[in-house]
């Protein structure tokens, strides 16, 4: 689900991903976008250059989980500020979207 809610704003390189996510792994990561595209939740477009560029963004049918993502996203912070886990490393690892008051925008 963090991968879909990084890809809900736009486009974004794989290290871009990989940067926006640090504690997975290389592998996970491959795995996961993997999973999303034959899921029909994330598109992969592959650009004919050296070094090869490939971009993810998300399908109009991943858009549909806007809600869900956003309740998910209410509740951790919830739950995080009231047990204390919160830190300066999950601050930075979440998405950075055009709402300021809540992560994760509706489709349009």
């Amino acid at each position: 689900m963090l991968i879909l809610a990084h890809l809900i704003d736009g486009t974004r390189r794989y290290s871009d991903l990989r940067r926006r996510i640090p504690p997975i792994t290389e592998k996970m990561l491959i795995q996961q976008l993997r999973e999303l595209e034959r899921d029909g939740l994330v598109n992969r477009t592959v650009y004919p250059t050296v070094p090869p560029k490939v971009e993810y963004s998300s399908t109009e049918y991943s858009k549909t989980l806007c809600p869900m993502l956003q309740a998910m996203y209410e509740w951790g912070n919830l739950h995080a500020h009231r047990s204390g886990d919160l830190d300066t490393q999950q601050l930075a690892s979440e998405p950075k979207h055009n709402n300021p008051t809540y992560p994760i925008n509706s489709p349009r």
